[in-house]
C-alpha cells in the first residue's frame, strides 16, 4: 500500500512539474535565402546571431512575401508616423504553423538598428486573437496580452488548413490610437501609452510563409 501511495505522489509530483516548464517550440526552419532585401527594405531580427539568408523577402507589385525562419520585424527607415497617421496592410497567412504564431504591423520605431531599439507592435496569428506589445531595447511587455479577435476572418486556420487573409490597421489620431482588424476596431489605447511617432512596419515571427499586400502609411485628414 506504501508503494501505491509513493507511486501515485510521485506521478502527481511529475505531472505538476511538468506543466510548470515553459511550452517547447519548434525550431527555426532553415531557410536558404540570399541575404538580400527589396529595395529600401532592411530588417532586424530577433536573434541577434541569426544571418538575413535565413529569411526570404521578396516584392511584386504592392505584395511582399515573407518565408521565415527566425522572427524579426521588417521596414523602410524613411516610412515614419507622426501627428495624425494611418498605417495599414492585408496580411494572408499561406498555410497554417505547428504552432499558433504571430504577424503584423509595428509603429513608434526607434533605434531599430541599435541595442536601444523601440516600437508597438500589433499582432495577430491563427489561433484568431491579436497582441498589442512593446518593446524598449531587449525587454518586451504586453499592453493587451493575446485576447479573441471577433472581427478575424477564418480564424480556425489551422483546422481549416488553407490560408487565411486579414486586414489590420493602426489609426492615430491626437491623444488616441486605435487598432483594426478589417475595419473593425478591436481596442483602442491613450497614444501617451502607446510609442505612436517614429517607424511603421511589419513584424514577421518565426516559421511563417506570410504575404502582406497593400502596406503602406498615410497623413491622417
Amino acid at each position: 500500500m506504501r508503494s501505491i501511495i509513493l507511486g501515485v505522489l510521485a506521478a502527481v509530483t511529475i505531472s505538476a512539474a511538468a506543466q510548470q516548464r515553459p511550452m517547447q517550440h519548434d525550431p527555426d526552419k532553415q531557410i536558404k535565402g540570399t541575404g538580400k532585401m527589396p529595395d529600401g527594405w532592411q530588417a532586424r531580427l530577433d536573434d541577434p546571431s541569426a544571418k538575413l539568408n535565413a529569411v526570404i523577402v521578396t516584392i511584386e507589385k504592392d505584395t511582399l512575401t515573407f518565408t521565415t525562419g527566425p522572427a524579426g520585424i521588417y521596414y523602410k527607415p524613411a516610412l515614419k508616423g507622426s501627428g495624425n497617421y494611418d498605417v495599414k496592410g492585408t496580411f494572408s497567412q499561406m498555410k497554417p504553423s505547428v504552432h499558433p504564431e504571430a504577424y503584423g504591423l509595428f509603429i513608434g520605431g526607434s533605434d531599430l538598428d541599435k541595442d536601444t531599439q523601440r516600437y508597438t507592435y500589433f499582432l495577430i496569428r491563427q489561433d484568431g486573437k491579436y497582441l498589442i506589445k512593446s518593446r524598449d531595447a531587449a525587454t518586451t511587455k504586453p499592453i493587451v496580452d493575446w485576447t479573441t479577435a471577433a472581427p478575424m476572418k477564418d480564424a480556425n486556420v489551422a483546422k481549416a488548413g488553407f490560408k487565411t487573409s486579414n486586414e489590420l490597421g493602426i489609426h492615430v489620431e491626437g491623444d488616441k490610437v486605435s487598432f483594426l482588424i478589417g475595419g473593425t476596431q478591436v481596442h483602442e489605447l491613450p497614444r501617451a501609452q502607446v510609442t505612436a511617432d517614429g517607424i511603421a512596419g511589419i513584424r514577421i515571427n518565426h516559421n511563417l510563409e506570410v504575404q502582406v499586400a497593400g502596406f503602406d502609411l498615410k497623413k491622417a485628414s
